[in-house]
């Protein structure tokens, strides 16, 4: 599902207050951290990532390699922070995937 610009726009103001839980260090991104932000996003459907000043990683970059093994949206792209969405699968989680669908 392709995200129309208001519900970008709703996904971004939800993601405002948010803090990065996950940072991108030196190392980059592996299949472990991979793992860990999907099962993230599985939980949460909205997170943010940044990355730190010392990455060689371009923002843009991890953000095609995360949509990529994820299955995720990428919401923005500010500077070196992220902001991911993927709709959870189990009702539960399901609070912010919800009100995207009535948007």
């Amino acid at each position: 599902m392709e995200l129309r610009g208001k519900q970008k726009r709703f996904l971004r103001s939800q993601a405002h207050h948010l803090q990065p839980i996950f940072q991108i260090g030196k190392h980059g991104v592996n299949e472990a951290m991979i793992v860990q932000i999907a099962e993230a996003l599985e939980k949460r459907e909205l997170i943010k990532i940044s990355l730190l000043q010392n990455t060689d990683e371009i923002a843009e970059d991890v953000a095609h390699i995360l949509e990529e093994k994820t299955t995720c949206k990428v919401v923005q792209i500010i500077g070196r922070v992220l902001v991911l969405y993927k709709a959870s699968s189990k009702e539960k989680y399901q609070k912010i995937s919800k009100e995207v669908r009535s948007i």
